[in-house]
């Protein structure tokens, strides 16, 4: 689940992260309103996608009337495929720095991941793509969390101001432990200001938890929005299907998250574009699957499905059942590969004889022909 700016600046605040002064409205009135209290300002369209200064979705008011025309000429608008229904307006910020600062997963180390760097208020990726000497990495071991003396080695080979290294040690130690204590994915600053008066503030937010956390979480539950959530993954989640929606054209279902992730890499290697990410799991009977693939076909960027299931408890007669439910009762055109092997594939395949279905038996032959087949060969 992801949060907006204003939502995440929330949080940092109730943990003692300073953040300027600002308002999350609604309106165009609202925002005027906002603007008399605050004096100069800046207007920030709320979306859950970056890049919104490029785009024109911040921009500064010298005024109430200024920030009152701003918000009409933002609300409504879309903005990377989410509509602009709030704004956040803040008090300017003068500013001598601008730093990044983030906590993370490092899936290799299976560990929270500090990173900081002195080049903050771009993308950090193209950071690491210009000047990765700029980025500094902490790897935290969750028994003990960071130590300050690790946090100021950290500012160190990052670059930033030694005037700022205790504010930031200070911040960096509460991001961490708000990452920690919310279950979260990302907790980000960029950009991590230094103001004119020499204070360090967190001028924009980016916050992501953890879906499968939120049971235990019921304050952040209250921040999520199923109208900010892509309707496909808002659907399969009302019906219990685990999926994420990709940006390519070759839906992909598989029973079990290892398989379906290798499933995606084949395509990507063969020349192909995943278009979605569709575990039915173990176990799964003709009903779920029928139920996924329904999901998957609701992108109407797929040109292709692959199926590829390997029986241990699932059983292959039962997937073969459900493809062959959903494609008599969802007017598939599409072509339709399926990989099977394990528990009952032979039963499975047996049923497949006389339909559409392309069997394969191989993962990366059948990623191939689901392919070629999508592209029209």
């Amino acid at each position: 689940m992801k949060l907006y700016e204003f939502q995440a600046k929330e949080l940092f605040a109730r943990a003692g992260i300073p953040t300027p002064r600002g308002r999350m409205v609604s309106n165009p009135d609202e925002a005027a309103d906002a603007a008399r209290e605050l004096g100069r300002c800046v207007v920030k369209a709320q979306a859950h996608a970056g890049g919104r200064g490029k785009a024109g979705f911040i921009k500064l008011a010298d005024s109430h009337d200024q920030a009152k025309n701003l918000a009409a000429g933002m609300l409504g608008q879309t903005f990377k495929g989410f509509k602009i229904g709030r704004l956040l307006v803040e008090e300017t910020v003068h500013f001598t720095a601008e730093y990044y600062l983030a906590v993370t997963v490092d899936r290799a180390s299976k560990s929270p991941i500090m990173i900081a760097s002195a080049m903050g208020g771009v993308d950090i990726e193209e950071v690491a793509a210009s000047s990765p000497d700029k980025i500094a990495n902490l790897v935290v071991d969750v028994a003990y969390g960071p130590l300050d003396f690790q946090l100021r080695a950290l500012a160190q080979r990052a670059g930033l101001d030694p005037a700022a290294t205790r504010q930031f040690v200070d911040i960096a130690r509460r991001l961490y432990r708000v990452f920690l204590d919310s279950d979260a994915s990302l907790a980000e600053i960029n950009p991590l200001m230094v103001t004119a008066e020499g204070i360090v503030i967190a001028a924009d937010a980016k916050f992501d938890v953890d879906d499968n956390a939120l049971f235990r979480h019921a304050e952040l539950l209250e921040y999520k929005e199923e109208s900010e959530e892509d309707p496909i993954e808002a659907e399969a989640h009302r019906r219990g299907v685990t999926y994420v929606r990709l940006d390519g054209d070759i839906g992909v279902v598989g029973n079990g998250a290892g398989i379906v992730m290798t499933t995606l890499d084949i395509v990507n290697r063969v020349g192909g574009k995943p278009a979605n990410f569709c575990d039915i799991g173990g176990g799964a009977n003709a009903e779920r699957v029928r139920e996924a693939l329904s999901i998957v076909l609701m992108d109407d960027k797929i040109r292709g499905v692959l199926f590829n299931v390997f029986g241990g408890i699932t059983r292959g007669d039962e997937v073969a059942k459900g493809i062959l439910e959903a494609t008599a009762s969802l007017d598939i055109k599409i072509p339709m590969v399926v990989r099977m092997a394990g528990t009952r594939a032979e039963e499975g395949l047996k049923l497949l004889e006389g339909s559409s279905l392309v069997p394969v038996a191989e993962p990366v032959e059948a990623a191939r022909r689901v392919v070629a087949l999508a592209k029209g060969a």
